[in-house]
């Protein structure tokens, strides 16, 4: 292995996470109505499939895009030909358009200020090589997206110190936890050089308030700190209280052409709002011109294909259609939400009080046998090999209490969310061992143990102290 870098060899990516096995075992045994109806149903990735045919239909009504062509002719040579990295115009005027039109026209992007990026992956990435140095720290509120910890940390060698928030307040970002946090990172020996927060939150599903916001830009404000909002999910809010993006709180504040707004960088992805994962698009939005012409640069190493930036301008810049999608998209996510909350009740499960996302945080520690993380990993295995149904331990998410689950419901039908839930239930009204067949309890004995290692027991890059679990 001698011959083989550090970074090709070291086991920091995270893939060993409970989040990234159960994506595993959903893959060896996948779910389908008709082909394999015993399979393990994939309730752990945030996927919106529900408003697909409205792209369809349109896409049907507007060849020209889908078959580059320009009034009738082809542009494939132009589009096949080399583009230059800072993308094309007409693609960044259409989707700065549309990040305003996800607010509700109350803040304005200026595309000149857009990086594009092939998802919001490489987005936050980029961002964290242009603002934080190795050994640097973000603070991030938990529970969080399992995924920072490789976008954020695996290359760049950053590191996260958590925000510990609480369900005792719906896991709100307190004053105090800033502090707490921005204290334990100098404890490590740790420069802060930012904040970042999803907004709407992964895993939470709920927007982050105007009080929040405001904690968080006086304190990055107070540290000479920066802010990345991570606002992939602007697009999914269902229910009041509406979307409010950073953007505007500055705005309101008065703070344009300040230190702070200079410090303040938007992420944001076509992946979830219109459910496009496959077509790799991200962008940066900063109103630091440094970091806009470093972050520029570095795109090269992860651009969006011509092809995809063509197809999706023409799209984008049809307002009759983004504001019907805009507006249908979040009618179905409201009612398939409806749908999971009420089905999780009627088996005696609840969840957060949400109201944007593809997802809910569930509340499953009365199932717990204990009061600990190893305890929340014995049930999950439960519900992966026996109920058969892929969702993410909260500890996954660096949630600091046990029992609590991020559970999707926007990449299935209606008819698999049902058959998930009859599953559900069956396994939290059935006795727990009499209707589960010998083989699946050989299977689960002689699982290899999962590898659940130390970093499902972790809430950052250090290890939980013994008292904390």
């Amino acid at each position: 292995m001698g011959i083989l870098s550090k970074k090709a060899t070291c086991n920091t990516h995270g893939q060993d996470s409970s989040y990234f096995l159960g994506w595993e075992e959903y893959e060896k045994n996948p779910y389908d109505e008709i082909k394999n109806p015993d399979g393990i149903i994939q309730m752990g990735l945030a996927e919106n499939q529900l408003s697909f045919d409205l792209i369809e239909s349109w896409l049907a009504k507007n060849p020209d895009a889908a078959n580059f062509q320009r009034e009738g002719q082809s542009i494939f040579r132009e589009l096949a030909l080399f583009q230059d990295y800072h993308g094309l115009p007409s693609f960044k005027n259409a989707m700065a358009d549309f990040m305003s039109e996800n607010r509700g026209n109350r803040v304005s992007f200026d595309p000149k200020k857009l990086v594009l990026t092939a998802g919001a992956t490489p987005a936050n990435e980029t961002l964290m090589f242009c603002l934080a140095d190795r050994g640097d720290a973000f603070l991030i509120p938990t529970p969080y997206y399992p995924g920072f910890d490789r976008d954020l940390k695996w290359r760049t060698e950053a590191e996260i110190v958590p925000i510990q928030c609480t369900s005792a307040n719906g896991f709100r970002i307190t004053k105090s936890a800033l502090e707490e946090a921005y204290e334990q990172a100098q404890k490590l020996n740790l420069k802060v050089k930012g904040v970042l927060i999803t907004n709407p939150s992964n895993p939470l599903g709920t927007t982050t308030t105007r009080t929040e916001l405001n904690h968080l830009l006086d304190f990055i404000s107070r540290k000479k700190i920066h802010l990345i909002s991570d606002e992939i999910y602007s697009g999914t809010v269902f229910a009041s209280p509406g979307f409010i993006s950073v953007m505007e709180v500055l705005k309101d504040r008065k703070l344009e052409n300040t230190d702070v707004f200079n410090r303040v960088h938007i992420v944001y992805s076509l992946s979830k709002d219109l459910g496009l994962p496959g077509f790799r698009v991200g962008v940066i939005y900063s109103n630091d011109d440094i970091v806009v012409s470093a972050a520029t640069k570095m795109s090269s190493f992860g651009l969006i294909s011509s092809q995809t930036q063509y197809l999706l301008s023409a799209l984008l810049s049809d307002k009759n259609f983004t504001k019907n999608y805009l507006e249908e998209n979040q009618i179905r996510l409201k009612n398939r939400h409806k749908k999971l909350v009420s089905g999780l009740e009627a088996v005696g499960i609840d969840c957060l009080k949400s109201n944007a996302g593809l997802f809910c945080w569930v509340d499953m520690r009365h199932l717990l046998k204990s009061n600990t993380f190893e305890a929340e990993i014995e049930l999950w295995k439960k519900i992966v090999y026996e109920v058969k149904l892929n969702i993410s331990p909260g500890s996954s998410c660096h949630c600091n209490e046990p029992g609590w689950f991020r559970v999707c419901f926007a990449n299935m039908s209606e008819d698999t969310l049902k058959v998930a839930l009859d599953r559900l239930k069956e396994f939290v009204d059935g006795p727990s061992s009499t209707t589960r067949s010998q083989s699946e309890h050989l299977r689960l004995k002689n699982l290899r143990k999962m590898k659940v290692s130390n970093w499902v027991f972790r809430l950052s890059f250090h290890d939980r102290e013994p008292e904390e679990r």
